[in-house]
């Protein structure tokens, strides 16, 4: 039997497909197969545009791609200024309710584009090829020619090779398999689930269409329902990582009786190492070079090491506690759940859990600035009674080295046994390695991309940096941007916890949107006594630190709620809002706190700007994270 190329057969599935006469002369012929839904009248009445949402289901991962003119580009070069239908085929697939599916529903919508002229500008399709063995950028072109038109912005890509394709396939979560014959030989064609993504302009995935739910109308009125919806909002409610890297069990909205579970089972979060070091030795976008102790040069070894050790729990006094455990690395390295943090044994910690992403640039750590060194700043939680509880150095140093693994590492990495010193430099270089930007800011700011930033956010910059003076604070540089001063401030947040009277009774959350008025007193039963927090005072002892806290980053602040060092503000808007107020009054206010006199559509804007400061690679690092080997596990 003649080969037809798929082209010339997808045109005449086409035809069969519109003509219920030829689909019986098919069906007549060779056993009936059901077609797909893609191929022929909706069955239900759909929604309006604009009646529903879309929710996001994380960021469109990128990968490095060829186009038709065999031109080296990357997937997010091609996503960001307009809505994108990205599908994954092989242009050899025979299967109807395969690739051909997939490439008829976009050939359907391209039509229908070329009748809706206000939509040719505002989408893109995108057909990429898992077979760039075959499909090379001259396949992909000569296969483009049928369905290519004036106008219709539809690009055909492939990969330069598998191992190209691979992490691509790997972030979108196709499960594609090659198909041998009974001798192996591989015979040209794959195993596969089709998918089709729906991705907006802030990058992240609004649908996902199946088989079953792939069709050209309900994918029309996505894209319409889409552009009814300002990039503003969609940036508001960013969730900057895939649903598998975000929190386990995220109770974003978990205030309002409408809300509903975001749960991620184990099983869905797989990890994937990648090389931290190229986070140092290439920082991204927006960042300076990453300040690298002379005495404790980081390598691959070093970092594999301090992170493996940054997640066993065995370094706790009773084998139970991890760093990790209060910088949870789908939580933005804090901890997305409490106000401030719990040690072994729910003993309480009376601050917040500060993040670790780019912590390497931090002069200073803690939120009262007490530490200036990663490498001994480790300690302080391996030792605190209420964080991981070991009673004494040597504790943790005799622990670490009876177990074989750990030892053979440390001789390996520093030519000797773990000690007080190489412990914490070997967590320290994890830590070094957790640097993310390359946000939509710093595209626009030092890539300047004028279209990374929606008209919002910028008018939300310009805020930023001018009538609100973030910026006194958390600092832009001229080619990289820390957002912090290093310094240490009064708010009035820490003033307000210490002198404010209690009320007798406090509300409890019970469930979604249910609250009831518990008494303090019941409360006080059951916990620790609270103790005072007076800030950089407690290390300097000078009444004029009273109160003061350490300045944090703002880079990935969307990640970390709750915020302040007691996690007493759980939304970005809240903080913007405490701001805005002037913060609360006392003698040692910070001057640089007054009273903004921003409009509710400015505080819209300043919160929206700051969603912007995700860095593109937090995925990545999650993913490295869930890879990462759990010593008590082993």
């Amino acid at each position: 039997m003649k080969k037809m190329n798929l082209p010339s057969l997808l045109l005449t599935l086409l035809v069969v497909c519109a003509s219920p006469l030829s689909q019986a002369d098919v069906s007549s012929q060779n056993p009936p197969q059901t077609l797909a839904p893609g191929y022929g009248a909706l069955e239900f009445t759909a929604p309006e545009p604009g009646t529903y949402q879309l929710p996001i289901l994380g960021n469109a991962a990128d990968g490095k791609l060829l186009n038709t003119q065999n031109n080296a580009i990357s997937l997010h070069s091609l996503l960001g200024d307009k809505l994108v239908l990205l599908s994954f085929i092989y242009s050899s697939c025979s299967d109807v309710n395969g690739c051909p599916l997939a490439t008829a529903v976009l050939h359907k919508i391209k039509t229908r584009l070329t009748k809706e002229p206000e939509l040719v500008g505002k989408l893109r399709m995108l057909t990429i090829s898992f077979n760039p063995e075959h499909d090379t950028p001259e396949v992909m072109q000569q296969y483009a020619q049928s369905f290519q038109s004036d106008g219709v912005d539809w690009q055909f890509l492939t990969t330069k090779s598998e191992q190209e394709l691979q992490p691509l396939l790997a972030n979108y979560k196709q499960n594609v398999q090659k198909i041998f014959d009974a001798e192996g030989h591989f015979t040209g064609t794959f195993s596969h689930q089709l998918r089709v993504y729906l991705i907006d302009r802030n990058k992240q995935i609004r649908n996902i269409y199946s088989v079953d739910f792939l069709h050209p109308d309900t994918l029309i009125n996505d894209v319409k329902t889409l552009l009814k919806t300002p990039a503003s909002i969609e940036a508001t409610h960013h969730l900057p990582t895939a649903a598998e890297y975000s929190a386990g069990d995220n109770k974003s909205g978990y205030e309002q009786d409408s809300y509903q579970t975001h749960s991620i089972a184990l099983a869905e979060r797989k990890g994937r190492a990648t090389d931290l070091t190229k986070t140092y030795r290439k920082p991204p976008l927006g960042l300076g070079a990453v300040p690298v102790p002379v005495d404790n040069p980081s390598s691959k070894a070093k970092i594999s090491l301090g992170r493996q050790l940054f997640y066993d729990r065995r370094l706790s006094l009773n084998n139970t506690f991890s760093c990790a455990m209060c910088h949870i690395p789908e939580q933005g390295f804090t901890n997305n759940e409490m106000a401030t943090a719990v040690g072994i044994e729910g003993r309480t910690v009376r601050r917040n859990s500060p993040t670790l992403y780019n912590i390497a640039y931090a002069k200073t750590l803690f939120h009262d600035s007490r530490e200036n060194s990663l490498e001994q700043q480790v300690w302080g939680p391996l030792l605190a009674h209420n964080e991981m509880g070991n009673p004494s150095i040597g504790v943790v140093i005799e622990k670490i080295k009876a177990i074989a693994d750990y030892k053979h590492q440390f001789e390996r990495v520093f030519g000797k046994g773990p000690s007080m010193e190489s412990i914490g430099m070997a967590i320290a270089s994890y830590e070094r390695s957790l640097n993310s930007a390359n946000s939509a800011f710093d595209r626009w700011y030092f890539g300047h991309e004028k279209s990374a930033l929606n008209e919002q956010a910028q008018r939300g910059f310009k805020l930023f940096t001018g009538k609100a003076n973030c910026a006194g604070c958390h600092i832009i540089a001229k080619n990289h941007a820390l957002f912090t001063d290093h310094g240490n401030h009064n708010t009035g947040i820490g003033y307000r916890e210490a002198m404010s009277k209690a009320s007798d009774t406090q509300p409890l959350q019970v469930a979604p949107g249910v609250y009831v008025n518990v008494a303090n007193s019941l409360i006080a039963s059951v916990s620790a006594a609270k103790t005072n927090d007076l800030g950089r005072y407690e290390i300097t002892q000078d009444p004029q630190d009273r109160w003061k806290y350490k300045t944090p980053t703002l880079r990935n602040i969307s990640l970390t709620a709750p915020y302040m060092h007691n996690g007493s503000l759980t939304t970005l808007r809240e903080v913007v809002e405490f701001y805005n107020r002037g913060g609360v009054t006392n003698e040692n206010l910070d001057p640089l706190i007054k009273l903004l006199q921003l409009t509710n559509e400015e505080v819209d804007d300043l919160t929206a700007f700051l969603h912007t400061l995700t860095g593109d690679n937090v995925q990545e690092l999650v993913a490295d994270a869930f890879a990462a080997p759990v010593g008590d596990s082993q």
